[in-house]
């Protein structure tokens, strides 16, 4: 009989804590640093925005001693021991260099970068300055991930067969929406359709078939997806993304002799349901975090990596960020193809 594993993650008091900075206070830096600051031992020190008015607005709103105007001068701080970016998809690559030059530590908001090329980049100068850089794939940081990797690990679903994904927000079109412009990363797939890549990746480990169907907004950004995958061991993987409707965001791993099957989105703090001998066995995050309230998972890792002395997550390296972006723009080719 099936005694479902204890998750092991990173404690997130008592820990650790480093001092962040963080390069572009929008949204996700808003859920990010709420998190951090109300459920970990780790603080932002310093923020930085193009405009003055913009960074210091958010300073006041967390309690950030330090606002910058431009992310040189935070990045010159020696008070600061990472930096979390935070601005939109095409400044993830510049403003993950300039900090990775000036030898801080790195966590770069998900996607990576724009395309597979950008993150070889990063990954590139990270390991040639000897500094610690990690995607913010956050939910692989959740305790439910790590169950599922060590229920692949003991062998409890038997040979993985199939993966299934999806992840669905609808968008409102507007024309002048960055989320629409493909020349600033706009599109389904490099916002919600990373997710279920990155699930079927960690699951199945190296791709090598996909085929993609999908449809595309006035300005060519992909606003739908259904992706099938073939991975190297002859295991396959179904995924939908869309902008076009919102989804449960469910996702199951099937194996030759047991299942996982998520009741709640799998990108949050989630429940999920473990079928194996016939038993189904039930399991729910305790933890009380909520939706984005989950992203301290992914910082107090981060901590322990760097007291650790390594350069990158053991749980989602550079190269697995890599790995999925190759995907990824294999997939966008695919739709955008199809509708010249």
């Amino acid at each position: 009989m099936l005694t479902l594993p204890e998750p092991s993650v990173a404690p997130l008091r008592g820990g650790p804590g480093l001092r962040w900075g963080v390069l572009g206070p929008g949204g996700i830096a808003h859920d990010w640093v709420s998190t951090l600051h109300r459920n970990t031992d780790q603080r932002v020190i310093a923020v930085a925005s193009r405009s003055m008015e913009r960074s210091r607005a958010f300073a006041d709103r967390h309690a950030i001693p330090h606002a910058f105007e431009g992310h040189e001068a935070l990045l010159a701080s020696a008070d600061v021991d990472v930096v979390y970016v935070a601005a939109p998809h095409a400044q993830h690559r510049p403003l993950a260099l300039a900090a990775i030059a000036a030898g801080k530590h790195v966590l770069i908001e998900k996607p990576m970068a724009l395309d597979a090329i950008e993150a070889e980049q990063i990954a590139a100068a990270a390991r040639a300055a000897g500094v610690f850089a990690m995607e913010a794939m956050w939910t692989r940081y959740l305790p439910q991930s790590d169950l599922i990797a060590r229920l692949l690990a003991d062998g409890a679903l038997g040979d993985v067969r199939t993966v299934t994904a999806d992840l669905g927000w609808r968008w409102e079109f507007a024309t002048g929406d960055p989320r629409f412009d493909p020349m600033v990363g706009g599109g389904v797939m490099l916002d919600a359709g990373v997710y279920p890549l990155w699930f079927a990746h960690s699951i199945l480990g190296s791709i090598d078939g996909v085929h993609a169907i999908g449809s595309i907004a006035p300005t060519t950004a992909e606003v739908e997806a259904v992706i099938s995958l073939r991975s190297a061991t002859g295991a396959s993987a179904s995924l939908t993304a869309s902008a076009t409707a919102t989804t449960p965001g469910l996702a199951a791993v099937y194996g030759t002799t047991g299942s996982v099957l998520f009741d709640s989105s799998f990108v949050f703090p989630a429940r999920l349901s473990v079928i194996s001998d016939g038993r189904e066995h039930e399991w729910v995050d305790d933890s009380g975090l909520a939706g984005r309230d989950g992203l301290a998972w992914q910082a107090a890792a981060l901590a322990a990596y760097v007291a650790e002395g390594r350069m990158q997550s053991p749980l989602h390296s550079l190269d697995d960020s890599i790995a999925v972006l190759r995907v990824l723009d294999e997939v966008r080719r695919q739709i955008r193809s199809q509708a010249e």
